[in-house]
């Protein structure tokens, strides 16, 4: 059977930065840094993070021209 994605299907980093349109390596400097409010899990080694956060990251990062853009 086909696995099906839920809003809160957890996502691997791989996954999650494809999902961005980055580099897996980005998104684990993002982690380091704290440069973005994008929330993730950690379980051991292990790094995952919610579909539904990847979305709501992506909304809240949609600008329609660069005056709304934040540094």
């Amino acid at each position: 059977m086909p696995m099906t994605y839920t809003p809160d299907k957890l996502l691997t980093a791989e996954e999650a930065a494809e999902m961005l349109g980055i580099a897996q390596q980005t998104l684990s400097v993002w982690r380091s840094s704290g440069r973005y409010k994008l929330a993730y899990i950690k379980v051991g080694r292990n790094v995952r993070y919610r579909k539904s956060e990847i979305e709501r990251f992506l909304e809240q990062n949609t600008v329609t021209h660069t005056g709304e853009a934040e540094d």
